[in-house]
């Protein structure tokens, strides 16, 4: 799944006029995306060994608290 430009672009808009270009918002997007799949592969790594087969915010939170993110 790729996260677009234009979502980054309204992102970084919010309530301002500051503007993104297109190369500093595709930038953003992966390494969003690499963010998201690591998070992802520890959630449902975690959900496993709890032996769910659905991803919990229990798992999410983990992550946050081992990785400090």
């Amino acid at each position: 799944m790729k996260i677009s430009k234009a979502t980054i672009k309204k992102i970084v808009a919010g309530n301002t006029r500051i503007k993104i270009s297109d190369d500093a918002a595709a930038k953003i997007a992966e390494v969003l995306e690499r963010k998201a799949k690591k998070i992802a592969e520890h959630a449902v790594s975690r959900a496993k060994k709890k032996n769910r087969n659905i991803v919990m915010l229990e798992d999410i939170e983990d992550y946050k608290l081992t990785h400090g993110d």
